[in-house]
């Protein structure tokens, strides 16, 4: 009866011994699986925090070069603008001189006319004179 016990707590102690070892096997395994799954999340997560920086990246390098461009636009606008105002101040001065030069020739036009009208005044009356 000794020698059955004996049996049976080697082949319960076997038994033991091989649930213990497959939880050990089945252990090392889920921690490597689950190893695995951890460094393929941080490689997704990384993935996914590369690409949200390059497209956040992406629009900021493009607004950049948009702000660029319309600065090179305001500069270009800004001396067009300075070379239109010196032109339209020659321009204006052109005109105050012809303008000028207008009201003097009506000045003397008028002033002709007044000399005339005086000279066929003269005119009459010593025409008159004479005539008397």
């Amino acid at each position: 009866m000794e020698v059955k016990r004996r049996e049976e707590r080697s082949s319960l102690e076997a038994s033991l011994l091989h649930i213990i070892h497959e939880h050990q096997n089945k252990a090392l395994l889920i921690r490597d699986q689950t190893d695995k799954a951890k460094k393929n999340a941080l490689k997704s997560a990384q993935n996914l925090s590369n690409l949200l920086v390059d497209t956040v990246n992406g629009g900021v390098e493009e607004a950049f070069i948009n702000e660029k461009r319309i600065e090179m636009e305001i500069r270009a606008l800004l001396v067009t603008i300075a070379r239109y105002k010196k032109q339209t101040d020659q321009w204006l001065a052109t005109t105050n001189a012809l303008n000028t030069v207008l009201k003097e020739i009506g000045d003397f036009e008028n002033w002709m006319n007044i000399m005339d009208f005086d000279c066929k005044s003269i005119n009459a009356a010593i025409r008159n004179i004479h005539q008397a």
